[in-house]
């Protein structure tokens, strides 16, 4: 990752999607560690922040761009950096060379679908089997739009494309293998940014449960730490999606080598898991959104639970939810950094907490 003017994108300082690829490798990854032990100081603690563990340039395997046509020319990439203007990307060294090069081929295919003026979100996302396309924006679903996208599928290599929550195409279900199960995500699908990453984050996870037996699985999503932990332990699974959480449970149907897996759509915001519900775990797995999860903390630190791992995205929020679990009874192990937003100042975390 050590940066030199010849390999600094010609975009850098401009778009908004890196701020910091100019700086060497020791020092950037020391503010991403500073990130977490400030935010953690905000809060009146004091722990072990682990050295950050990155992942390597061209991974990430899913991006939610900005597309618009003026004067006959589409223009796809990132806002620029505290601008509303479009930054057209020639190049990114960020995403999966097969993720941009799709980037790249869908400038002529929206050229014959979008009219002047006219501005779309992209969210696209790197699967097993091809690229899964989910567009949002004023266009209007039509039969010559499913029939531009069926002329460019191939060369795109898309399976899927959605416009508005609507099928536009479909030529295979996407598929996504999360550990020893194979699930088929929902357009817009929320994932881990890196494959390396989600298997760092799986890891970790799975380790920090040491030896529980009984797992709740919080915030789990399409099931990324779900069926990692079901290696060992029976998991069950809250989501509130109930995209995310039907694709979950149909892969847990077809998973193989798993302990069971149950689960339930719910909105732990408003409707967190109260502390005789959590008593009947040995372990849990949080994992919330930039927002933290306030309300479950809250019941976490009533309940009996001995341990949790906590994954987060946001130092502020995991710090502010961290005080509250050791305030209640918890002990805070090492923090560990996990570093799958190249050269931003995002971060993530993986922590154990243990009942004192």
């Amino acid at each position: 990752m050590e940066p030199s003017p010849s390999s600094l994108c010609p975009h850098f300082g401009v778009c908004g999607g890196c701020l910091w690829q100019d700086l060497d490798t020791n020092t950037y990854l020391a503010r991403k560690r500073e990130r977490v032990t400030t935010a953690l100081q905000a809060h009146g603690l004091v722990g072990e922040v682990a050295a950050v563990e990155p992942v390597a340039p061209l991974s990430r395997r899913r991006a939610r761009l900005k597309a618009e046509k003026q004067a006959d020319r589409v223009r796809i990439g990132f806002h620029g950096r505290a601008s509303h203007t479009l930054v057209d990307m020639t190049m990114c060294q960020i995403l999966e060379p097969g993720l941009f090069a799709c980037v790249r081929g869908l400038r002529e295919g929206l050229g014959q679908v979008l009219r002047n003026g006219d501005k779309i979100e992209l969210y696209l996302t790197s699967c097993a089997n091809g690229i899964d396309l989910a567009l949002s924006g004023p266009l209007a679903l039509t039969t010559s739009l499913t029939t531009e996208f069926a002329r460019w599928s191939g060369l795109l290599g898309l399976v899927r494309v959605t416009l508005n929550g609507r099928l536009v195409l479909l030529l295979d279900t996407p598929r996504l293998a999360l550990g020893k199960a194979v699930i088929a995500p929902p357009p817009e699908a929320f994932l881990q940014p890196t494959r390396a990453g989600e298997a760092r984050l799986q890891h970790l996870v799975r380790e920090g449960l040491g030896k529980a037996k009984h797992v709740a699985d919080l915030f789990a999503g399409c099931g990324t730490l779900t069926f990692s932990a079901a290696e060992r332990a029976k998991v069950h699974a809250v989501e509130s999606d109930r995209a995310a959480f039907q694709a979950l449970i149909e892969g847990a149907r077809r998973g193989q080598g798993l302990k069971p897996i149950t689960g339930e759509v719910r909105n732990l915001d408003r409707l967190p898991l109260a502390p005789l519900e959590l008593n009947r775990f040995d372990g849990v797995i949080l994992d919330p959104p930039r927002a933290g999860a306030l309300p479950q903390i809250e019941s976490l630190g009533a309940s009996a639970l001995k341990r949790v791992v906590y994954v987060s995205c946001n130092p502020a929020s995991f710090a502010r939810d961290a005080r509250r679990l050791v305030a209640s009874g918890f002990s805070m192990g090492v923090v560990q950094p996990v570093d799958q937003f190249l050269w931003s100042d995002h971060i993530e975390t993986v922590t154990v907490f243990a009942r004192r």
